[in-house]
């Protein structure tokens, strides 16, 4: 087995009163998509900018590319490439002029910069919008353009921080596709989410991070059966009546997951999930509510995110402003 091309051990990070990450430990293997996932506030960025060199950890160290992100920063900058949550470039320059400049930013010959930005237009779909100004873009293709700045210079390793933040659905599919085509590539990427339909489709390992802490890893299968069994999905024809719904099917399965506007309710069931159906069924006719729609599955992410914390991965923490003790409390 190749040695892990990403590692962490222990990284604590702190400000002031606020935790952000708590000792954090971490393997990546090289040529994989790794998954971290979590809400907003659980301290995915703030790993990120640590394993990027924009932040000094408190405690614990982290290598990257066989390089140490504090003792060899320097050296470690020129075999990595990072998107963030916002496209990072000049909207007074053309889409070829922000490649250019990021390449001699990397020191490479100016031939040499305006060589690579021609294949990473080519290669992004943008070589007809390359002298155009930033500014002229979509939203689409401003993301395009960043994430093919960060690799201008051939990195290694890709960290790639809620890229799709913002995107439609069609720009959000097609930077799914250029993922896997790096990937394909030999290319390492860390991707953080907190879609866990973005995991579930791209990563090859996911860690799930909440409150600063890893509380579980493994690939998407692996997860979904931590929780085993299978969830009673249904909807309901009046979303006002599920708080009777809910109190009628208590005791049927597991905690329940209430989406009030779609009028929808999801139950882990465990093993005998066909049994429940059938109760689940009996007991609302009794009540009279109405099932719209009705479905047993395997379990997502989202339930087993659910299941671990005791909240869904997309609802955002408290205040970064705020110390621990004020933060969410998260079931065990």
């Amino acid at each position: 087995m190749d040695s892990p091309i990403i590692r962490t051990e222990g990284i604590v990070k702190s400000f002031g009163a606020v935790e952000a990450l708590k000792g954090i430990d971490l393997q990546v293997a090289p040529g994989t998509v790794f998954g971290l996932l979590g809400p907003n506030g659980a301290g995915k960025t703030t790993g990120v900018r640590i394993l990027t060199t924009l932040l000094m950890p408190d405690q614990g160290r982290a290598e990257v590319a066989g390089l140490d992100v504090v003792r060899d920063a320097e050296a470690l900058r020129s075999q990595i490439g990072l998107a963030g949550q916002f496209a990072a470039i000049d909207e007074n320059l053309t889409g070829f002029e922000n490649l250019v400049m990021v390449g001699r930013l990397y020191h490479l010959p100016k031939a040499k910069a305006r060589s690579r930005a021609d294949e990473v237009l080519e290669r992004f779909g943008l070589t007809d919008a390359a002298n155009r100004t930033a500014r002229t873009y979509s939203g689409g293709m401003r993301r395009r353009l960043d994430l093919g700045a960060s690799l201008v210079a051939r990195p290694r390793v890709m960290f790639l921080d809620e890229p799709t933040t913002g995107l439609d659905p069609r720009s959000r599919l097609d930077l799914w596709d250029m993922i896997r085509e790096l990937r394909s590539d030999g290319i390492t990427l860390l991707l953080t989410t907190q879609y866990l339909e973005e995991a579930d489709n791209l990563a090859d390992r996911v860690a799930v991070i909440d409150l600063g802490r890893v509380i579980a890893e493994g690939t998407s299968d692996e997860l979904k059966d931590m929780i085993g069994g299978e969830v009673l999905e249904l909807r309901i024809s009046e979303p006002s009546e599920l708080g009777s719904t809910v109190e009628a099917l208590n005791g049927l399965g597991g905690e329940p997951k209430v989406d009030a506007d779609a009028g929808n309710l999801r139950i882990p069931v465990g093993t005998e999930g066909s049994k429940i159906v059938v109760e689940a069924v009996r007991r609302l006719d009794t009540i009279g509510v109405r099932i719209v729609d009705l479905a047993l599955h395997r379990p997502t992410l989202d339930d087993v995110f659910l299941s671990l914390t005791g909240h869904s991965a997309e609802e955002e923490h408290a205040d970064a402003g705020a110390t621990d003790g004020e933060r969410r409390k998260v079931k065990r």
